[in-house]
């Protein structure tokens, strides 16, 4: 019995001495494990500060980059008529030529009418002959009145017989007015400069006065109407009420479907900007002026304008590649008093070339991350760099970062493919 008593003294005490040793083991497991978040803590502190750039938030003035569909239409076209009788003897253009304003175009029977000048200033020289005649008569019967040669009556009668002279010379010369008003009619020239299209009445066709004879459509300069949303007219009814005139906000014009090259665009300035809005679209009538010199442009196009110098004014706004989306819709990176970063909700406005405007959720004074945000996480230290105001630069930056590392990505992978297609043959074959 005391030896049996023994053993099992001594196995309590190998398994009191395994379960202790069990229990340091684990206890030091523990404690490794507590240590290893604890060192990762320390290495996370430690961590040097990302560098990217901030900005202290400022209202400013945004330049827009906005354009405006419209429909070219060929308000200034004239349509060129015949204004006498007679034969259409020469056209004196191709059609779809450029013409210049007084540029001869048709001639109609211009002899008949040159005719009919000869015989009214025949009829203008007997008239005037006629006068002479009777203003002599009256002054020679003026001195026998005063003779008592002749009556009273007879007297009074040869100073009719002279404004009746008088009134058949004016006469006379409105019928010569009108006989070479005919016949420059007879010589039909452009009113306006531009394209002539096709001629409706083909040569040796007898024409009347009113007979439509071809179309002349202005090219250059060419004259673009379209519509501005209210607000964007109000903001530059602002520009100009502060200091300008409508011919110093420039303009372009593209074609869409046309691809590059300087004829697929043109340039020219804005000259009209109405003063009241429609009720039925909420916007304004605008016009602009663009050069057209080639004719690169046709009436009955669809086009596209767009203002240069039109602004937002007095507005927050950030480069557009600084808002993320969070779970709570579009936000920023701000910076905390130790430069920690924190989330900030916004509400996004128009996006203005490379700015995004904020309508709300920041403040004059904030201090946003406005470089990449990639790899930002809340409560990082920031190591804020300067920001030069330039957003444009910032937006290429990350864009040809980006393209890069797709760039790098792909070639990653073409190779993995191509070193990848052995090892799946050979598993495959196993």
């Amino acid at each position: 019995m005391g030896m049996q008593r023994m053993k099992k003294m001594i196995h309590s005490r190998r398994a009191s001495l395994v379960t202790l040793v069990a229990a340091l083991a684990l206890s030091a497991c523990g404690q490794e494990q507590n240590e290893a978040p604890q060192q990762g803590q320390v290495a996370q502190q430690e961590a040097p500060p990302h560098k990217v750039e901030v900005a202290e938030m400022a209202r400013q003035d945004i330049p827009l980059d906005k354009s405006y569909p419209s429909l070219l239409r060929s308000d200034d076209e004239v349509t060129l008529v015949a204004r006498v009788n007679g034969f259409l003897e020469e056209r004196h253009f191709e059609p779809g030529q450029l013409v210049e304003q007084g540029d001869r175009l048709y001639t109609i029977e211009p002899d008949l009418y040159q005719a009919t000048v000869n015989q009214r200033e025949a009829d203008l020289q007997s008239a005037r002959a006629e006068l002479s005649r009777a203003q002599r008569d009256a002054q020679r019967f003026e001195q026998l009145l005063s003779q008592n040669s002749v009556s009273r009556q007879q007297y009074d009668q040869a100073l009719a017989d002279q404004r009746v002279a008088q009134a058949n010379v004016a006469q006379a010369e409105a019928a010569l007015s009108s006989a070479n008003l005919d016949l420059g009619y007879s010589q039909v020239t452009a009113p306006v400069s531009g394209m002539i299209g096709l001629s409706q009445i083909n040569v040796g066709n007898l024409v009347t006065s009113g007979t439509e004879l071809a179309t002349i459509t202005p090219l250059d300069p060419l004259e673009v109407r379209f519509q501005l949303p209210q607000r964007d007219a109000f903001e530059l009814r602002r520009q100009l009420r502060d200091g300008g005139d409508t011919s110093d906000i420039r303009a372009r014009l593209s074609i869409p479907g046309v691809s590059g090259g300087s004829d697929s665009e043109l340039e020219g300035h804005l000259d009209f900007l109405g003063s009241r809005v429609d009720s039925g679209t909420s916007t304004v009538q605008a016009s602009a002026t663009f050069e057209n010199p080639n004719a690169a442009v046709l009436p009955g196009q669809f086009v596209r304008v767009r203002i240069e110098g039109l602004k937002r004014f007095e507005v927050m706004a950030v480069p557009e590649i600084a808002v993320t989306q969070g779970l709570m819709g579009p936000q920023v990176f701000v910076l905390d008093e130790d430069n920690k970063a924190r989330e900030r909700t916004v509400s996004l406005g128009e996006v203005a070339g490379p700015w995004q405007l904020i309508r709300e959720g920041l403040e004059p004074g904030d201090r946003v991350v406005v470089g990449d945000p990639a790899g930002l996480e809340p409560g990082m230290t920031i190591d804020p760099q300067p920001f030069d105001g330039n957003a444009e630069d910032i937006v290429e930056d990350v864009e040809q970062e980006e393209a890069q590392q797709q760039a790098e990505a792909a070639e990653a992978m073409e190779e993995g493919a191509a070193d990848g297609q052995p090892a799946e043959g050979e598993e495959g074959a196993q």
